[in-house]
C-alpha cells in the first residue's frame, strides 16, 4: 500500500505541475522562487545554502530570474553591502495564476470523475492522510 500511495502522490504532483505554465523556468528556478515566497527576502548565499547549491550555481539561477523579471534585489537595510532578493509583483501574480490553474483542474477532475459518494470517501481519505503529515 505504501508503494502504491507514493506512486499515486507522485503522479498527482506531475499532473498538477502540468496544469501551471512554468514556461522556460528550470526546477531550480521554480524552487528558489517558491522559497522566496514562503520565507521572504533572502540573500543569494542564504538561498544557495537552503537549496543545497553552490553559491555560483545560485548566482546563475538568480541572474536568469532577474532577467525574466521574477526577482529583484535591494540593499539590506541592516547591512548595505548585502543584497536581499525578493519576488516582483509580476512573479507573485504568476504564482497566483499557477495555483489557481492547478486548483481549477483538481476541482474539475474531482467533480467530473467521481460520484457524490466517492467524493465523500476521498474527503475522508484526505482527513486520514493529513494525520501522516501532522507533527
Amino acid at each position: 500500500m505504501a508503494a502504491e500511495l507514493r506512486a499515486l502522490v507522485g503522479k498527482l504532483k506531475r499532473r498538477l505541475r502540468e496544469q501551471a505554465d512554468v514556461g522556460d523556468l528550470t526546477p531550480s528556478q521554480v524552487s528558489a522562487l517558491l522559497r522566496l515566497e514562503r520565507e521572504g527576502p533572502a540573500t543569494a548565499s542564504s538561498l544557495a545554502r537552503a537549496e543545497g547549491m553552490r553559491s555560483q550555481s545560485m548566482g546563475t539561477v538568480i541572474a536568469a530570474l532577474e532577467a525574466a523579471g521574477m526577482v529583484q534585489g535591494r540593499p539590506d537595510p541592516t547591512d548595505g553591502r548585502r543584497i536581499l532578493l525578493s519576488l516582483t509583483d509580476a512573479c507573485r501574480e504568476w504564482i497566483r495564476r499557477g495555483r489557481a490553474a492547478r486548483q481549477d483542474w483538481l476541482t474539475n477532475s474531482l467533480q467530473t470523475r467521481l460520484s457524490a459518494e466517492e467524493l465523500k470517501v476521498v474527503g475522508r481519505a484526505v482527513e486520514l492522510l493529513k494525520r501522516l503529515t501532522d507533527d
